[in-house]
């Protein structure tokens, strides 16, 4: 076999694995579609799950792939690596980004998966910068504004949904005070439907546009696009647009019930109109961040906006011990997922060494 059918062998392996980590991506996450809506009963989780997966395919329709180029050219310098180890690295920050999924679900934390794989692909491309030229000028692997955004939404995505959602939920309170609990909750059973699909449609628009984004460095870095005159990502092809939401709305369908759990009844208690008001919430914070292209986790913006609608009611009505276990899970998956890449890109590297590449 020669070495452009190996290399091409490569680049379809390496898309495969990203569209997996896509489907872990939606069944990890698709707690943050339908926690809110089987927790309060609107919903049974199947009839939620095949709701949810709905809309986060139809995403595409709606959201361009700004959050796709900044994952995919504007936080790794791929230039820097190189040329014959750069789908070695894609390769690591994907599966580093899967097995730290994999170890978050399995545990029931609801981590996010977008900084999971940022955190992959940064920890193989420095492990591979390093490898190759030391520690001086490693700094060159990373574009700062990329960066900034990202990390800096980190915290701002969940003090914003848990704003809109505390608001939210006063507002409802003041409007509807006059009005019978029973009228409200029938109401805002119906309203859930709504909020649960505005929701599953910001998850599907910004967290499939993060695979979308590593595919398409992945054809770069196999020489089938180019990058444009800037240096910036090329447009994204359609079909990758499409193998993405289709992957991530087939992951929303195989569910991940131990998510569901913590995200739905372990942080507060939520009736129909507080589980509309935290969708809401949230898929107001989602859509404004895909728009602006900044990949954000809607882990954490479902969870500021379950903490907002709960300390609407009371504050302490809050479980701040589940809240504080999840935060320190959102502190860990960066680092977390760079150290398991790294080493993931050193076995990969020592199996090509040992087959002869």
């Amino acid at each position: 076999m020669d070495g452009q059918s190996v290399a091409l062998g490569l680049v379809v392996f390496i898309i495969f694995i990203a569209l997996v980590f896509d489907y872990v991506n939606g069944f990890h996450d698709a707690a943050n579609s339908i926690a809110t809506v089987v927790a309060t009963r609107v919903l049974s989780p199947g009839v939620a799950v095949a709701w949810a997966a709905f809309f986060n395919f139809i995403a595409f329709v709606v959201f361009g792939t700004a959050v796709a180029k900044t994952i995919g050219g504007d936080m790794v310098n791929i230039a820097a690596i190189p040329k014959d180890d750069q789908l070695f690295v894609l390769l690591g920050g994907l599966l580093g980004a899967i097995i730290w999924n994999l170890i978050t679900w399995y545990l029931g934390l609801p981590t996010s998966s977008s900084h999971a794989l940022v955190g992959g692909y940064a920890g193989a491309a420095l492990s591979s910068y390093i490898g190759h030229f030391g520690f001086i000028g490693a700094s060159n692997v990373f574009i700062a504004a990329g960066w900034i955004k990202t990390l800096s939404f980190i915290v701002l995505s969940p003090l914003i949904g848990m704003t809109l959602g505390f608001f939210s939920m006063v507002a409802v309170y003041w409007i509807f005070s006059r009005t019978s609990v029973s009228k409200v909750d029938k109401g805002f059973r119906i309203g859930q439907l709504f909020s649960a699909a505005a929701f599953s449609l910001g998850h599907g628009g910004n967290d499939a546009q993060k695979t979308m984004g590593i595919i398409t460095i992945v054809l770069v870095a196999g020489g089938y696009l180019q990058m444009t005159a800037n240096n910036k990502l090329p447009e994204v092809p359609f079909w990758v647009v499409l193998a993405a939401h289709a992957a991530i709305g087939l992951g929303t369908l195989s569910g991940g019930w131990r998510i569901v759990k913590t995200m739905g009844s372990k942080i507060t208690k939520l009736q129909p109109v507080g589980g509309f008001c935290a969708e809401t919430a949230g898929a107001l914070t989602l859509f404004g961040a895909t728009f602006l292209g900044i990949p954000v986790s809607t882990t954490h913006t479902i969870t500021g906006a379950i903490v907002g609608v709960g300390s609407a009611r009371r504050f302490s009505s809050v479980k701040w011990g589940v809240a504080s276990r999840i935060v320190w899970a959102w502190v860990l998956t960066i680092p977390m997922a760079a150290v398991i890449a790294a080493l993931s890109l050193g076995v990969i590297v020592l199996i090509e060494k040992a087959l002869g590449g």
